[in-house]
Order: structure tokens, then sequence, then C-alpha cells
């Protein structure tokens, strides 16, 4: 189980180091080309988001179905391992978010940077007209 878990955090550590290189100024060429690299990555890579939702469900209903141990007849060792479940799941349930919400920006700052070339070639047919 926690060899999914494992994945996840990887690509989500790559999509913090694919943000931040979108992110950083670069010149112009470059940028055109880290961009025009990362947007053919995209597509293929869309499939963290379902990855990281089915594993958003999956602790959904896990926690649903949790033994709760909150009286006075679990042992301690009991409530400590109730305690580690919840902070685990709690950790995984930001690491699904963490995921989404990267691919996301990733996407947008493509997105932004696609649009800006559009409207930049727009405004050198202008300037030649």
């Amino acid at each position: 189980m926690a060899l999914q878990w494992l994945i996840l955090s990887y690509v989500v550590a790559a999509e913090v180091v694919i943000a931040v290189i979108l992110t950083l100024p670069y010149p112009m060429l470059l940028k055109k080309r880290i961009v025009s690299l990362v947007s053919l990555i995209l597509q293929p890579a869309a499939s963290i988001v379902a990855f990281a939702g089915f594993q958003l469900l999956d602790l959904y209903w896990k926690n649903e179905h949790r033994l709760m141990c909150s009286s006075e007849v679990c042992t301690a060792t009991e409530r400590d391992r109730y305690e580690k479940s919840i902070y685990k799941a709690q950790r995984n349930l930001v690491l699904c978010a963490a995921g989404i919400l990267l691919y996301w920006c990733i996407y947008r700052i493509c997105k932004y940077n696609k649009d800006l070339e559009h409207l930049e070639e727009l405004e050198k047919r202008c300037k030649a007209e």
C-alpha cells in the first residue's frame, strides 16, 4: 500500500520542480522550448489527476469505515495506532490535493505562455502591415 503514496510523492516532487523551472526567468527562445517540452508531457501526465482522485476516494472510504477508538476500553497502543492512521490519512490527503493543484498550475502556466506567444505573433503581424 505504501508504494502508491511513494509514487505520488515522487510525482508531486517532479511537479514542483517543473513549476519552478517554468516560473524562472529565461531568455525567450529557451522559455519557448521549455514550455513546448512541458506541454508535450502534460497530456500523458494528466493521469495523475485521476490517480490522485482515486486515492482521495480511497481515503474517504477508509475514513468512513475506520474503527473509532475514543472510548476508555481502548488500550494506549490501540489509541496510538488510531492517531497514527489519522495523521497518515491527513498527510496523504494533502499529498493528493498538492498533486492535483500543481498539475493545474503547470497547465495554466503553459497555457499562459502559449497565449502570450500567440499575442506576440499577432502584434508582429499588425506592426508589419
